[in-house]
């Protein structure tokens, strides 16, 4: 059965619109002759940072070989208008875990440090525990950058940002929000952005095992242009920031290897959240040297060969032919990664797309997607169905069986239809939604874009430097214009402005956002 919390007073009705999800999904799959066989395996890979342009068979002008990919991309499909959630990591990962725009939370900005309350609501279905009441077993491991409670000695929950906020952890208490409290059997891993950030230790469930010890000495660490954005915060013995997707790696294989072991005939679902491609670029040992494209791309090689490793795994297990597997990346490239891979490599990680992490524009949000479904999905199939992250909770549950509850998943479509190949040209979408960190939102539908606010709504365009896009700023086609409107379909780089040109499609499209914010959600109802 879904584990609820305990729920009273307000939240009571939500209660009881989760109680039907386990009556219909199923609290046990068995696998006997006189029933169907159990539902597929489920594993999610999120790359971090990872822009469109950043994957060779995205990008036929990269110089970075990422054949592990590619071989997935070759043996499912491949979506060329997939969006992140958001154009930071945050809000991404609470909507991959909902199903639901994380602006509806009022929420701005991205977590660091202890810093907390969990985003994901306590009465919230989540992804993990809808399938886990689906019979499937759920382990998440990497990074999760959705929020956590940390407690003093006195029990109460730190607000204090930075290395004093870190200082203040009673480490004997566990975490009351973590990773297993909001669906997920097994967690390991970081609070945030693991080698970059105030807290650098390993999360083991609700506890940290080994506590850091003094602050991070960045004598050793490598030093170039892609090791920026790494705070001296606080690390823990066992921590060594080049190797922590390797760790994340066994951590993964492990659990493969012991669920098939233990119980194969019951379905799971895996979350790998890496670090990589995010700021500091530190690949592992293993990995220097071999892009021909400097330390990022060292670190797109690293990232690329885990996927091939995890493939590896599903297949030396024999389960790979059972197994759903999904890869995506929670926003567009970063900033200093993209001036310095532009100028040093000529290589561009949002290719052929204007902007990149937290920009409105595609650069920022359009991002590789792939999905591979043995038997499901054709193989080298490709799709310019518009889609988004959020998505991926809809068709989980319909994958499991699952008929979801009217207060879950309010942004999410289930997309079997166009995986199975008989959606056809109709949009499975009437439309998707995009937000930044300060919650700017824009809306598509079609070939039409309406951002809702002036700039990139993320990125500084006026300022010089390693965090500046100055150089990249392009002359505004309607300065006085309160808002943009593109043609993605005459203008896929976003640069005519087309908002004082065609107002009736603005109020259209103002029209439905203002709408979807009314109802809080943009998939329809499911009674």
């Amino acid at each position: 059965m879904i584990n609820l919390p305990h729920i009273d007073g307000p939240h009571m009705p939500i209660l009881c619109l989760l109680l039907p999800l386990a009556a219909a999904c199923g609290a046990e799959i068995t696998t006997d002759s006189s029933t169907p066989e159990p539902p597929p395996n489920i594993v999610f890979i999120l790359a971090d940072d990872l822009g469109y342009g950043d994957v060779a068979c995205y990008n036929d002008a990269s110089l970075i070989a990422t054949p592990n990919i590619d071989r997935l991309a070759a043996q499912g499909m491949r979506f060329r208008d997939a969006h992140s959630a958001s154009t930071v990591c945050t809000p991404t990962r609470y909507s991959l875990m909902t199903g639901r725009m994380a602006f509806r939370t009022g929420y701005r900005g991205v977590f660091a440090g202890v810093g907390g309350p969990c985003l994901i609501e306590q009465e919230r279905l989540t992804l993990p525990a809808m399938l886990k009441g689906c019979g499937y077993s759920t382990a998440m491991f990497g990074k999760w950058h959705i929020g956590l409670s940390f407690l003093d000695e006195d029990g109460e929950r730190i607000k204090e940002r930075g290395v004093p906020g870190v200082e203040q952890i009673d480490f004997e208490r566990p975490i009351p929000d973590a990773p297993i409290h909001r669906g997920f059997d097994h967690f390991f891993g970081t609070a945030c952005c693991p080698t970059t950030d105030w807290l650098y230790a390993y999360i083991d469930g609700d506890r940290i095992p080994v506590p850091p010890t003094g602050l991070l000495d960045r004598t050793p660490l490598p030093k170039h242009a892609y090791s920026r954005d790494n705070r001296r915060g606080k690390v823990a013995p066992d921590f060594d920031l080049e190797e922590v997707d390797l760790v994340f790696l066994e951590k993964s294989k492990e659990f493969l290897a012991s669920h098939v072991k233990e119980t194969p005939d019951r379905p799971f679902l895996l979350v790998h959240s890496m670090q990589a491609v995010h700021l500091p670029s530190f690949p592992a040992d293993r990995f220097k040297g071999k892009s021909g494209a400097g330390p990022h791309g060292d670190f797109i090689v690293e990232m690329d060969w885990i996927v091939g490793e995890l493939m590896r795994s599903l297949e030396e297990l024999g389960i790979a032919e059972r197994t759903i597997v999904m890869f995506g990346s929670d926003n567009g490239p970063e900033v200093p990664t993209v001036i310095a891979m532009r100028r040093d490599h000529q290589h561009d990680g949002a290719r052929p797309w204007r902007g990149v992490k937290r920009d409105q524009w595609e650069g920022g949000h359009r991002t590789p997607f792939i999905v591979r479904w043995p038997g499901e999905v054709a193989a080298g199939s490709t799709s310019d169905q518009i889609v988004s992250l959020t998505d991926v909770f809809a068709t989980c549950a319909s994958v499991a069986g699952a008929t979801l509850p009217e207060g879950a998943a309010e942004d999410s479509f289930d997309l079997a239809p166009i995986l199975r190949g008989t959606q056809g040209e109709e949009p499975l979408r009437p439309y998707v939604l995009q937000q930044t960190m300060s919650l700017a939102l824009s809306i598509r539908r079609d070939r039409w874009k309406l951002l809702v606010h002036r700039g990139s709504g993320g990125n500084n365009y006026v300022k010089e430097g390693e965090w500046g896009m100055k150089q990249y700023a392009l002359p505004e086609a309607d300065p006085d214009a309160p808002g943009q409107l593109y043609d993605l379909a005459a203008d896929p780089g976003e640069t005519n402005n087309l908002y004082s040109k065609h107002p009736e499609i603005v109020k259209e499209l103002e029209a439905l956002l203002e709408a979807s914010k009314a109802s809080g959600r943009s998939a329809p109802t499911r009674s």
